[in-house]
């Protein structure tokens, strides 16, 4: 930490800020919460499972559970990945800044050890167990070496990893699609459990689908360690993301995120992510990216409502078209934004979206702040007590809050108090942190 800040070593100012990128960033983040409300506000088998938070409104909770799927999930999270790889190649080659220095390699890998801490303060202190911060960290750390790769590799890379994990699904699809029907058999005729290899396909399935497809008793135990105090909910924490740690990111989330980081290194080095292009390439971005996505997302939720919600259906990561779906609609929102600053709309309104996209980390463990108190027991224990369409009430003030809070507090301080003492940590001196000349 004995590194200073100097001219090829210090944090961007505001007026060197690309605003588009600030919305973006803005406009995702408030978005990704549609989706975290959801792991905070329900049985964690909620995030994927309709079935779940239903209530005494089945059908207001299923009409908003299609509806946020269609238009934003995966999308806002592939959006926010892709802004994280541009910063990355901000960060370090110095594109976009005033400078046009880009910063060590000791100090990337310190701003990423810092956002890992950032990252395990969130999951573990601040109970998120949806906490994104720990795979971005690690993503940051394998994304150091590509930061100067031409943009052409960088999609070919990208789209390489976007295909095998579109593959592994549809083959994890497979494998579920056979235990499923190696449980049904087995539990209609016991005697076919001598078979082994039927066995372990029935094991395969029945292990992956206790965790989405829980009972009545099963729902209860977990709300009622979550809901009871903050050590209960610690220990439920500190369980779950065992198995999430080790299962659910080296799986899936690593290379969910890092494709998406590595395809938004290379649309910022094209100029997509900065603005740069014209309103004819933001207004097919747009089309092209809406018509793909609510096409394949348009499918999944039409196979979700005729198989009467079965899990295969309703689960993303056994959809060989999720990457299709999200990865259009993430364009199309990007174009759409883009259209509007380009435009010049909502003058006060992207000003205000800039401000979250500045203070994006401040305002994500904001979320697990007001969450914390609101849905665990360190709180007033609301687990499992509201049900979905009530959850996006809670969302909305959530929204309100910060499109208030974050333009208030930049206007007095240069930073977000996350985003200063992450700068502090990361140039081994305290940052300025009043705002002014």
């Amino acid at each position: 930490m004995s590194e200073t800040a100097t001219p090829n070593a210090a944090p961007v100012s505001a007026a060197e800020r690309i605003e588009s990128l600030d919305v973006l960033r803005g406009f995702a983040l408030l978005g990704i919460l549609l989706l975290n409300i959801l792991g905070f506000g329900l049985h964690t088998a909620g995030y994927f499972n309709p079935m779940v938070g239903l209530g005494e409104h089945p059908g207001l909770n299923l009409a908003i559970w299609g509806g946020v799927n269609l238009f934003f999930e995966g999308a806002m999270r592939a959006l926010f990945s892709m802004l994280f790889g541009a910063g990355v190649v901000m960060f370090t080659t110095g594109l976009g800044s005033g400078s046009g220095l880009g910063k060590s390699a000791a100090l990337h890998y310190r701003r990423t050890f810092w956002l890992l801490m950032f990252g395990l303060f969130d999951a573990y202190v601040l109970l998120w167990t949806g906490d994104i911060l720990i795979v971005y960290a690690i993503c940051g750390a394998l994304l150091y070496p590509l930061r100067k790769l031409s943009p052409r590799a960088l999609l070919i890379i990208a789209g390489v990893i976007i295909l095998l994990t579109t593959i592994t699904y549809e083959g994890m699809a497979q494998i579920m699609r056979a235990g499923q029907v190696a449980a049904a058999e087995i539990e209609a005729n016991p005697s076919l459990a001598d078979d082994a290899e039927r066995q372990m396909l029935a094991r395969t399935w029945t292990d992956f689908a206790s965790d989405y497809l829980v009972d009545e008793a099963a729902q209860q135990a977990e709300l009622t360690e979550r809901n009871t105090s903050y050590l209960s909910a610690l220990n439920f924490t500190v369980g779950y993301m065992a198995k999430h740690l080790s299962v659910a990111v080296p799986v899936f989330m690593l290379w969910d995120a890092l494709a998406m980081m590595i395809l938004g290194m290379a649309l910022y080095r094209l100029g997509v992510l900065g603005g740069q292009r014209s309103y004819a390439f933001y207004l097919r971005l747009t089309v092209s990216g809406f018509a793909l996505g609510l096409a394949a997302n348009g499918w999944e939720l039409y196979r979700s409502v005729q198989t009467d919600y079965d899990l295969l259906a309703i689960f993303s990561y056994t959809q060989w078209t999720y990457h299709f779906g999200r990865l259009g609609m993430a364009c199309g929102w990007m174009g759409l934004v883009m259209l509007v600053c380009q435009a010049g709309l909502w003058h006060a309104f992207r000003g205000r979206l800039a401000a979250v996209g500045r203070m994006a980390l401040s305002n994500y463990l904001m979320h697990s702040l007001i969450c914390l108190f609101i849905f665990t027991g360190a709180g007033l224990g609301l687990t499992g007590a509201l049900e979905r369409w009530a959850l996006y009430l809670v969302v909305l003030a959530i929204w309100l809050l910060q499109l208030w809070l974050s333009p208030w507090w930049l206007v007095r301080y240069r930073y977000g108090p996350a985003e200063w003492l992450w700068r502090t940590l990361t140039y081994g001196s305290r940052q300025r942190f009043l705002a002014g000349p």
